[in-house]
């Protein structure tokens, strides 16, 4: 079974609406499976427009606080993306080879 993290790598800042407000968070998922660990990265933009309730003083923010400010959706990507990854290296893809036609000289 996969536990998955996401934690908060990176966030810009502008300072309209406010001092320091955040428009751009970097974040990255990983994933572990046993001994097996795999991650992605990803991002989401914020518009002042699309700004609900308060805003959070800078200094005030939290990981946890950020991480909600992500989609969902966004994380569920990441997080099938992260079990892609380890489902591979558990069960390594099978790959064609080319082979010599049977009716060369050898």
């Amino acid at each position: 079974m996969t536990t998955f993290t996401t934690r908060i790598t990176a966030m810009y800042t502008l300072n309209t609406p406010s001092p320091d407000y955040v428009v751009n968070v970097l974040y990255e998922v990983t994933g572990v499976d046993g001994t097996y660990t795999a991650s992605i990265g990803g991002n989401t933009q914020f518009s002042s427009a699309d700004q609900e309730g308060a805003i959070v003083p800078y200094a005030s923010l939290t990981e946890a606080i950020v991480i909600g400010w992500i989609p969902e959706s966004s994380i569920a990507s990441a997080q099938a993306c992260v079990q892609g990854q380890i489902d591979s290296m558990i069960t390594p893809p099978v790959s064609p080879s080319n082979t010599a036609l049977p009716w060369s000289a050898a």
